[in-house]
């Protein structure tokens, strides 16, 4: 009799063992779309995504705003349901990045450029426009800057207000909030600002030439004394502190300012002030291309992938009269929509040797 039960509560607990086992196999299939990377290109993708999910019979894309730089490391740390499908991206993705994929095992990648968007540097309403130059703004946020008293040599930023720069600014306190290291806004401002504001001193500029990494070394770094404010990579939390201090100031993409256009307005640049139509002709200095990237490896393995990138990829999307530029997304002119849609029909794998 005892033997009996023994038996019974054998077989019960190999019978529990199987069906948990059947369960964690099971659990292993995902049938949503994981999504990571930029808080830029998060707005745009959501709404793509709640499309996807209310007309085709997949379940809406799960998306998470990382970063750019925070996106590329999850994407790239392996294939499989434990990674992520898709990684947004307000920046190409690195050369450095893309052999970190290879070293895991991520060895083929689309490359999809959905439009542009332009970076701005905005304040509150209640406070007049800021005019400023790029070289200004380098001298307002580098960590070190060229000796104002002459001589090539650089010297901790000795400037407080904007006046101080230029008697035409206001005489306020330099106080700007924006983006960490890993994000991609951060990136296109260093490169389409700092970098641009130090080219304007020759020597400096020199540099880009003969010793590129002397020049990043200068031109890269943003002040650590307060006048630069890390904000993290949430753009709501940066609207609601120009709000509550009028005389400060913060960077994020287009897209954003034109959401919250009642709050905040878009600083003049080099006489341009961040407009669609400006940066759509080119004329607004400041704007850079938006991307996403997709493991060809994850194609046929989690639903939905291929229907999500026709979706994204349509005129009703991402078009000039698209749902997406209603959010503020800049298009891309006619032919390179079209290219970028043929590369997402033949699933066209992403050239390393074009990356920088």
């Amino acid at each position: 009799m005892k033997f009996g039960k023994t038996v019974k509560n054998t077989a019960a607990a190999a019978l529990i063992l199987l069906g948990s086992s059947s369960v964690t196999t099971a659990g292993d299939a995902r049938d949503y779309i994981n999504i990571v990377g930029s808080s830029t290109v998060y707005p745009f993708s959501t709404v793509v995504a709640e499309q996807f999910g209310k007309t085709s019979s997949f379940k809406t894309p799960k998306i998470e705003s990382t970063g750019t730089g925070g996106g590329f490391k999850l994407f790239c740390a392996g294939v499989g349901v434990n990674h992520p499908d898709i990684s947004n991206a307000s920046r190409r993705i690195k050369k450095s990045e893309c052999e970190a994929c290879t070293e895991n095992g991520v060895n083929e990648i689309l490359e999809v450029k959905i439009g542009y968007d332009g970076i701005v540097l905005a304040n509150s309403k209640k406070a007049p426009v800021l005019k400023a130059t790029r070289k200004e703004l380098f001298l307002a946020l580098a960590k070190e800057i060229p000796d104002p008293s002459g001589g090539e040599k650089l010297i901790a930023n000795p400037y407080n207000t904007w006046k101080q720069i230029n008697p035409a600014l206001p005489d306020t306190k330099i106080e700007v909030l924006g983006p960490p290291p890993t994000s991609g806004t951060r990136d296109a401002f260093v490169e389409l600002v700092m970098e641009h504001g130090a080219e304007s001193f020759p020597w400096i500029k020199a540099l880009k030439k003969s010793d590129e990494k002397k020049f990043k070394s200068v031109a890269h770094p943003v002040r650590e004394d307060g006048a630069y404010i890390e904000a993290g990579e949430n753009d709501n939390l940066i609207v609601q502190k120009l709000e509550a201090n009028p005389n400060a100031l913060g960077i994020f993409g287009f897209s954003f300012l034109d959401q919250n256009s009642d709050k905040i307005q878009g600083s003049e640049i080099e006489g341009k002030i961040p407009t669609f139509e400006a940066i759509a002709d080119g004329s607004y200095s400041v704007s850079r291309p938006l991307y996403f990237y997709v493991k060809k490896a994850h194609l046929d393995k989690i639903p939905g992938i291929r229907e999500y990138l026709e979706e994204f990829s349509s005129e009703k999307a991402w078009g000039p009269e698209g749902y997406l530029s209603d959010k503020g997304l800049i298009p891309m002119p006619d032919p390179e929509r079209k290219q970028f849609q043929e590369d997402v029909k033949t699933v066209k794998s992403l050239d390393p040797g074009q990356l920088k």
